[in-house]
């Protein structure tokens, strides 16, 4: 399989333990496995390739949040680095497939996206659905598969932290929420990293804010919640990541405050929910 992840395993000591891999549909940032942590980021780019003539949008429209989580990939990286930890990162637009749906979901493939008309998308049979499936949605969760079965190989479970980006204000309706914290049934993760973030002076973390982690189908829900790993799916307000200041800021507040989370025991074990 062309998108198998390679494990670089030496002999000394989990710590130093390592893999790496890309794909066109997939990056993924090489780190230790020691501390039990996979960073995942769903909708890290607005990449289209060339033969999809940018889906019938223009520039202005592939900036926007349909198209991507605004800050999210730069917050990934320099946490991952910081952290020493890997990361899934995706290289497809969420407008071609969103990978962060169940393959049956209707909203796999979005023909209307926040009031813009998608033109590449607005007849799209089941043919073309496939196809993306196998080119984009199945490498890319094949590649989260993967990173999680090189730490349990090792007798490590990982937690899994997925980071997103939302918008400042929805329908004309202000979002006053900093960050929030998205979950379904699985509290291991998401009671603590809630409780490290509102230690922070002036920040307003929301509980399923802006909106609920109870989406059946979407990644933490496969890859967390049906393999019983401990998971959060992590929420930033995108105009607090829209530029490097901001992104350096949430990647530093992260990795100060995850190891201490990650270290717990009950996140490295499987429960079934």
């Amino acid at each position: 399989m062309e998108h198998m992840l390679e494990s670089n395993i030496e002999m000394q000591g989990l710590h130093e333990l390592r893999f790496q891999g890309s794909g066109e549909a997939f990056e993924v940032i090489e780190g230790g496995l020691g501390s039990g942590l996979l960073i995942v980021c769903d909708h890290a780019t607005n990449i289209v390739p060339p033969e999809y003539k940018s889906l019938g949008l223009g520039e202005e429209q592939l900036g926007r949040h349909i198209a991507y989580d605004i800050g999210v990939e730069a917050v990934t990286r320099s946490l991952a680095e910081r952290l020493g930890v890997p990361a899934v990162m995706s290289r497809f637009s969420r407008l071609l497939i969103d990978p962060n749906r169940g393959a049956d979901d209707p909203t796999l493939v979005m023909r209307l996206s926040d009031g813009s008309v998608v033109p590449g998308n607005a007849t799209i049979d089941d043919e073309e659905i496939d196809y993306r499936v196998e080119r984009f949605y199945r490498p890319y969760d094949d590649a989260v598969a993967a990173a999680i079965a090189t730490f349990q190989v090792q007798g490590i479970n990982p937690a899994l932290l997925s980071i997103h980006s939302y918008t400042p204000a929805w329908k004309g309706i202000e979002r006053p929420w900093h960050a929030g914290v998205l979950f379904d049934c699985d509290m291991r993760f998401v009671e603590p990293l809630i409780t490290a973030l509102r230690t922070e002076t002036g920040l307003i973390v929301g509980r399923n804010e802006p909106y609920s982690g109870e989406l059946v189908g979407d990644t933490m829900n496969r890859h967390g919640t049906r393999a019983g790993l401990a998971h959060a799916l992590l929420e930033i307000r995108q105009d607090l990541i829209a530029e490097p200041a901001g992104q350096e800021e949430w990647a530093e507040r992260l990795a100060n405050l995850l190891p201490a989370i990650v270290e717990c025991d009950s996140l490295h074990k499987i429960e079934s929910q």
